[in-house]
């Protein structure tokens, strides 16, 4: 049976409160992805900004984004964080530690920087039961950096605090801890010392992770699991660890904790997830050794937006922020009061009554090719097929769409590269869907030539057929 949660708002008017960690002193220290760093009184919403760090370069996915404490803090008042940086044309991440002083976050001390690009910059830091730091990375719309150990980038580095190589590390002399990661969006430690992640797939594949010493999670010659031919022919010459879970279609996973409280006895051990594109709250429930995922719910669904980041209090009750002032908000968001951040308890039978008549105003009845629309593409086009002004384009009107032959071809072969689209130019990396079988390739495009558009005839599965030979 699905528990009823009661959800109560903590603090409200934020810009993308990209981390959250509850902090020694009982108040949750975050991030806000345009560059500041404040601490929250959860009893009584009171906020104290920490410090502006003026240099972050805040862009669509970058920003100021993971943080974490160092583990004897406050005898050693450390807090490490991470956030991209523009200087002329060249983007970089910059892993930075701060020291904590009467209240304000001083003394910034570079212990790395790597290059970035406009997105895949990961990125989430964890502290070890060894006491190392663990920081993600992505592959920086770069696929090729993600199997090249000697990049830092589409890997899992591990550090020791002041930020020098261990000497256990898999390959000497190098940060690197495991590879073959495309986007890194949640990173925590279970009670049992496993290391889960939440990473971003393409077009298919979200993955949870168990990150291992030396292994190789094969992006991007494997998506999820090696099930593919392709991908077959690379695990068969190539040790490859595939997911604990992955999805499809995608849910855009970010934040993740381990949950270890009292007041959801239920869910004890269990991996709590929040997602981007579904805009859920998910409950991971482990086997006994913690590496395999036995069951998934949803016990917060589509109610607040995008949520980004979790962690969980000595109580028990579990806090999540929304994500809904990022570069690609949901329909009907950001509202006035956004971002927030959420205070979660157990709820009463009337929290479940209200959830009920929530969920009852989504219609299942609907053509297979809206909901096929919904998995696949109103992330970025928007449920309306308007997309986002400069970041992704109209279906409304476009020749792209009103050209039957270019809009299969699109949908079945992706997108990279610069493309006009009404006089408008987008840059933005579309994924393939050609796992798609063509019947659904053909609801999608015919339910987006006909529900975006007027007079604009079918495209039936030969269509489709057609075109995929060529």
């Amino acid at each position: 049976m699905l528990l009823s949660v009661h959800v109560h708002v903590v603090a409200s008017g934020l810009n993308v409160p990209w981390e959250m960690v509850w902090g020694p002193d009982n108040w949750i220290w975050y991030t806000e992805q345009s560059g500041s760093i404040s601490k929250l009184n959860p009893r009584t919403g009171e906020k104290k900004l920490l410090v502006k760090i003026d240099e972050v370069y805040r862009h669509r996915s970058l920003g100021l984004l993971g943080m974490a404490l160092h583990p004897d803090f406050p005898k050693k008042p450390y807090v490490y964080v991470d956030y991209t940086c523009k200087k002329d044309s060249v983007i970089t991440t910059k892993l930075v530690r701060f020291t904590y002083r009467q209240n304000r976050l001083t003394d910034p001390l570079i212990m790395l920087e790597i290059p970035a690009h406009t997105g895949h910059n990961g990125s989430r830091i964890a502290i070890s039961p060894d006491r190392k730091l663990i920081f993600a990375t992505g592959d920086a719309v770069t696929i090729t950096n993600a199997q090249n150990t000697r990049s830092l980038n589409g890997k899992v580095l591990r550090m020791n605090l002041d930020g020098s190589v261990p000497a256990d590390n898999p390959i000497k002399g190098s940060l690197v801890w495991s590879w073959g990661h495309r986007n890194i969006q949640g990173l925590a430690y279970g009670p049992n010392g496993i290391l889960y992640s939440s990473e971003h797939g393409d077009a298919v594949e979200d993955e949870l992770n168990i990150i291992q010493k030396g292994h190789n999670y094969g992006w991007p010659k494997v998506e999820g699991f090696c099930d593919q031919p392709k991908e077959n022919a690379f695990c068969d010459s190539v040790k490859v660890t595939e997911p604990a879970k992955a999805w499809t279609p995608t849910i855009a996973p970010a934040g993740i904790a381990v949950y270890e409280g009292k007041l959801f006895p239920e869910w004890k051990g269990a991996i709590l997830l929040t997602t981007l594109k579904e805009a859920d709250l998910r409950i991971l429930k482990t086997d006994a050794k913690g590496s395999g995922i036995v069951s998934e719910s949803i016990p917060l669904d589509a109610a607040y937006g995008r949520l980004r980041a979790v962690c969980v209090a000595p109580d028990g009750s579990i806090y999540v922020s929304t994500s809904n002032r990022d570069w690609n908000p949901g329909s009907g968001f950001p509202k006035p009061e956004d971002d927030r951040i959420l205070r979660i308890t157990r709820g009463t039978r009337a929290d479940m009554l209200a959830r009920n008549t929530q969920n009852q105003a989504v219609t299942e009845n609907a053509p297979n090719g809206a909901k096929l629309y919904r998995q696949y593409c109103a992330s970025c086009h928007k449920p309306d097929g308007k997309g986002i002004a400069g970041t992704f384009p109209t279906l409304h009107g476009t020749q792209q769409v009103k050209d039957k032959g270019q809009l299969v071809q699109i949908i079945l072969n992706g997108l990279s590269g610069k493309i006009t689209v009404e006089g408008e130019e987008f840059d933005q990396h579309m994924p393939a869907m050609d796992f798609l079988p063509d019947a659904s390739i053909a609801e999608i495009a015919t339910y987006v030539r006909q529900f975006f558009n007027r007079d604009l005839d079918p495209v039936s599965v030969q269509d489709v057929a057609k075109i995929r030979i060529k």
